[in-house]
């Protein structure tokens, strides 16, 4: 029988600072009342103001990574494991003592919430409209109408957390729609807006279109305008992170699916870590190429010949050269 964990009481006894503590995450520095900024610890970028701490509401988010959350959240992405083992780490760690499962009925009751936690995204029960795939961003961006309307992507005007943003629908491998990320298109921070709940490391961008496509090599990327401009290229298999990190989860959601992986990820310093790291994680289980992009280039800065060209040389049907296209 599995030990029983109370994620809000965890949540409640251990704080970011402690845990940071923890990691000898020394180098971060006060900015505002309850605050502190400085280099991300997850992907250990360079960016100084990239990663930041709320002390008060006690969660993280590194605008670099795109990685957020609370402590368990944290400690998955260092550790690379579910938030489950996260939160028996944190328990040994820091000397939280094991609550007793309460009576069965009551864990009837909480099983769903619990499963959530430790179990995936749940489909939402709604879908943003309308959604405008025609906004003078996207077209900046490279984006045609067509593409982000196959995708569904576009400037939602409605209200609520996503307001004034460009949206991308998240599906999960079975293609059920799990969440959205929000896009600014003014400056505004941060970049980038998911729902609270959402757990990123549980889902691969695109999977299931990736999959529709029938080929046995998928291109990974990092984020989602350049997921966006590879399939526009003429190359749908094609999946992103949302981040620099490959997660277990998205590891078991990958090997059963594809044989082969082309890494190409952005041009610089974290990029090319990041591939290196990837590369060595999936190598004893599927092959995997790395595509050297231009120094300080990303996918979706590229023209699509030039993407084509890139990967050409990296997909492979029957032992055979052969581009997606």
């Amino acid at each position: 029988m599995k030990a029983w964990v109370q994620f809000a009481a965890l949540k409640a006894a251990v704080t970011m600072e402690s845990v940071m503590r923890h990691y000898q995450v020394d180098w971060l520095r006060p900015r505002a009342k309850n605050q502190l900024h400085g280099r991300c610890p997850i992907h250990r970028g360079k960016n100084p103001e990239a990663f930041q701490v709320h002390l008060g509401k006690n969660v993280f988010h590194c605008f670099s990574c795109q990685a957020q959350g609370d402590v368990l959240d944290f400690v998955a992405a260092m550790e690379r494991c579910s938030v489950r083992e996260a939160a028996l780490k944190l328990q040994d760690w820091f000397g939280v003592r094991s609550w007793p499962p309460p009576p069965a009925g009551i864990y009837q009751q909480n099983t769903e919430l619990v499963r959530k936690k430790e179990g995936g995204n749940q489909p939402l029960p709604f879908a943003l409209s309308p959604v405008n795939p025609c906004h003078p961003y996207l077209a900046r961006r490279g984006i045609l109408p067509s593409t982000a309307a196959d995708f569904g992507v576009g400037f939602f005007a409605g209200r609520g957390l996503m307001s004034g943003r460009i949206v991308f629908p998240i599906h999960d491998e079975c293609a059920r729609l799990v969440a959205y990320a929000g896009r600014s298109v003014d400056g505004a921070l941060p970049r980038y807006k998911l729902p609270a709940g959402f757990h990123k490391a549980l889902v691969l961008y695109n999977l299931h279109r990736a999959v529709a496509s029938g080929q046995d090599t998928v291109i990974m990327v990092e984020g989602f305008f350049d997921c966006l401009k590879v399939h526009q290229a003429g190359m749908p298999c094609v999946i992103a992170l949302m981040g620099s990190i490959l997660t277990e989860g998205q590891r078991e959601l990958l090997l059963p699916r594809f044989r082969r992986v082309v890494l190409m990820l952005d041009g610089d310093q974290t990029g090319r870590a990041a591939s290196g790291a990837i590369r060595a994680r999936l190598a004893s289980d599927c092959s995997v190429r790395v595509v050297e992009l231009p120094s300080g280039e990303q996918p979706d800065r590229l023209p699509a010949p030039v993407l084509r060209q890139l990967v050409s040389p990296f997909t492979y049907v029957s032992n055979e050269m052969k581009p997606f296209c």
